[in-house]
């Protein structure tokens, strides 16, 4: 028997969003105008708030992508995530994904970012599997939009369900989760220890409360 360890990825493994770090990286290069950065922010001001519509947000940053080659944009993900990505985990993130890998467990990143940053991403980390929002490709070509349930606040815990459904070889003993937002909140409910990433004061209030490890990771 082994167990799960569930890791959000921004601001939780990582001192930063990918997203926003993403789509700085594809105006940095050209490839996005620079007006979708004041977009993003205003759109992240709401996933703050609590009140974010996630499928407007993933239609704003996917935009840029609609219509190019998977492999195209699969050579700038790496190029992005060794510039940005990696410099950007924190140490104690390090550490405790090597102490889950040393335990035997199954360790799996599950954000609120699309699948095409996530998946890479939660690959370089060593990580078993990612849960993320589902990025249509047609033809071996973006298109702009999303499929499936969004994993985003209750739908991560709806993904993280189906996902321990089909793992049919494995039974967890005990569920560990890894998350600094609020939004995460159903997640951290479901899992047996829980853990909260330099939270802000209502998680923070709410982890007290419950009884949960409170930790404070520094670059």
């Amino acid at each position: 028997m082994m167990d799960l360890a569930v890791f959000d990825l921004d601001e939780t493994l990582i001192c930063d969003d990918s997203t926003s770090l993403w789509l700085r990286w594809l105006v940095s290069q050209g490839f996005a105008p620079p007006a979708l950065l004041k977009q993003e922010q205003a759109l992240m001001q709401q996933y703050y708030q609590g009140t974010l519509e996630i499928e407007a947000y993933m239609h704003t940053i996917l935009a840029p992508l609609a219509g190019l080659s998977t492999l195209t944009v699969s050579g700038w993900i790496r190029r992005f995530i060794q510039r940005d990505i990696l410099p950007r985990v924190y140490p104690a993130a390090r550490e405790r994904l090597a102490f889950h890998q040393q335990r035997g467990d199954t360790i799996v990143i599950i954000s609120a970012s699309g699948e095409h940053l996530v998946a890479p991403i939660a690959e370089q980390l060593g990580a078993h599997g990612a849960l993320a929002i589902g990025v249509e490709i047609v033809d071996q070509r973006y298109s702009g939009l999303t499929f499936g349930t969004m994993t985003y606040k209750e739908g991560k815990v709806v993904r993280l369900n189906s996902w321990k459904a089909e793992q049919e070889a494995a039974r967890f003993q005990q569920t560990w989760a890894y998350s600094d937002s609020m939004n995460d909140l159903p997640l951290l409910m479901q899992a047996d220890r829980a853990y909260v990433i330099n939270p802000d004061a209502p998680l923070e209030q709410e982890a007290l409360r419950r009884g949960w490890d409170v930790c404070r990771w520094k670059r």
